[in-house]
């Protein structure tokens, strides 16, 4: 596992059940430095932590705090953009975030604005205007921070990709990510320039949706889990792919050295990783590895990137 380098660019370790809550019930102790410690020694050597509110961003950010290989990003997730008006002051609620994203740059752990975008499969948690009004406003959060943008398209590609056009001079790159749009919704969003596409377990449950991820260059996407959700499961037509396997147990029977079943977890990023390089027929793991990593340190670690990386890319781009 060694030569493999690998970034997760999308971990919700704010969710109750990396604190050991399921459905509100308390099955064992928080674990987040376990799963870490997995991640660690799989060849995952950075995590972003997804901020989705004001309040989760804030809780993102002390938990990349605790490690320095740990980012966030701050930003409102669509269906949450209700918290905006509900504050009862958009504008200080906006000044809000946008004090928060310049305390994380500062620290040298926020990363990304986001996640936001735009969730049509969701409407009953915020209607579309809402979405829509708040997704633009986000733009300003890119534009005075100069951070790329993590974001979020679910059944809403015509709306997303409209104001990604009107806005695409506001921020300097980003990532549209857990994919699980049509052919037609990925070719859209190539033609932004310096637009990423991340991919994740729910990015790989149909042959469709294997056939829209040989479409996407490996110099335009990026891998994640979206853990604790988004797995691969077996039902998945991704699984054939799959080569690493880790023990599980159920959360009632939790066990530090074996998975949670049914809860994803960082170091499962090699399954995204090994499936996208069986359904494109690379069949060279390394080499993937590293263009992905280089993808998303272009984005979002531009510090890390040198003249001699790019050349050796560069090089090795005959890559399907």
């Amino acid at each position: 596992m060694a030569t493999i380098r690998l970034i997760d660019i999308a971990v919700n370790f704010t969710d109750g059940m990396f604190k050991g809550i399921y459905h509100g019930k308390q099955c064992h102790a928080s674990d987040i430095a376990t799963v870490l410690s997995r991640a660690w020694s799989s060849g995952v050597d950075r995590i972003i932590v997804t901020g989705g509110s004001l309040e989760e961003s804030k809780e993102a950010l002390a938990i990349a705090e605790t490690d320095g290989r740990l980012f966030c990003t701050v930003g409102v997730h669509p269906t949450r953009c209700k918290e905006f008006e509900e504050s009862g002051d958009p504008e200080k609620h906006f000044q809000a975030l946008l004090s928060l994203a310049k305390e994380g740059i500062e620290k040298g752990k926020v990363v990304a604005i986001g996640e936001c975008g735009l969730d049509y499969d969701r409407l009953h948690f915020c209607p579309s205007e809402i979405q829509r009004k708040y997704f633009e406003k986000q733009f300003e959060l890119a534009y005075a921070t100069k951070l790329p943008m993590f974001l979020h398209m679910r059944e809403a590609a015509a709306d997303f990709c409209a104001i990604v056009e009107r806005n695409k001079d506001r921020f300097t790159g980003g990532v549209t990510h857990s994919f699980t749009g049509s052919a037609e919704d990925r070719d859209k969003l190539l033609t932004f320039n310096n637009m990423y596409i991340g991919i994740n377990g729910c990015s790989l449950k149909t042959a469709e949706n294997l056939d829209v991820v040989r479409g996407i260059p490996i110099e335009r996407m990026m891998i994640e889990t979206d853990s604790p959700y988004c797995e691969i499961k077996n039902a998945h037509a991704g699984i054939s792919f799959v080569k690493s396997t880790w023990p599980s147990k159920k959360k009632e029977k939790y066990d530090q050295d074996s998975l949670v079943k049914g809860r994803n977890e960082p170091c499962l990023v090699r399954q995204v990783l090994e499936v996208v390089d069986g359904c494109k027929g690379i069949n060279d793991i390394d080499q993937l590895s590293w263009t992905l990593y280089h993808n998303t340190c272009r984005v979002f670690f531009p510090q890390d990137l040198d003249s001699a990386a790019d050349a050796l890319l560069a090089g090795r781009r005959n890559t399907p």
